[in-house]
């Protein structure tokens, strides 16, 4: 019996990209993701915080993760037909991270706070196979079915 086929329409819109341990992608990871909200016609409100996010997920996979040379760092963006745009950033690095409060002087340190109060969900997990972690986060997007 054959298999349906289903259209390319019908499948979920999903997309990864790898980076090198460094300053520069964080930028190209925004770049990236406004192109891919662009096509997938996402308002400019949400691709706006969507952006934000990332960029501070980026970052602290840059900064903070302690792994050895030549890691990436892998970004997913997967935007399903219930409206959810799901942004996941994986480094290597096992370290579970958890927003802290900066004080007014703090040059950093405000990253997931931000996706916390921005996001409509976000969390961070082990990866699967026991390396490295995956800290996400998801924005409604009903305008996008």
């Amino acid at each position: 019996m054959p298999t349906p086929h289903r259209s390319p329409a019908a499948l979920p819109r999903d997309i990864e990209f790898r980076f090198p341990r460094h300053a520069r992608s964080v930028g190209r990871a925004r770049v990236l993701l406004r192109e891919q909200a662009t096509s997938w016609k996402l308002p400019d409100e949400l691709t706006d915080t969507a952006v934000l996010l990332l960029s501070e997920l980026m970052t602290n996979a840059y900064r903070h993760a302690k792994v050895s040379p030549g890691r990436e760092i892998r970004a997913r963006c997967v935007l399903s037909y219930e409206g959810r745009l799901r942004v996941s950033v994986a480094d290597a690095d096992d370290t579970l991270p958890a927003p802290r409060e900066a004080s007014p002087d703090d040059e950093s340190g405000r990253g997931l706070t931000l996706v916390q109060a921005l996001a409509d969900d976000w969390g961070a997990e082990p990866r699967p196979g026991g390396i490295g972690k995956t800290v996400w986060f998801e924005l409604r997007a009903h305008d996008c079915k």
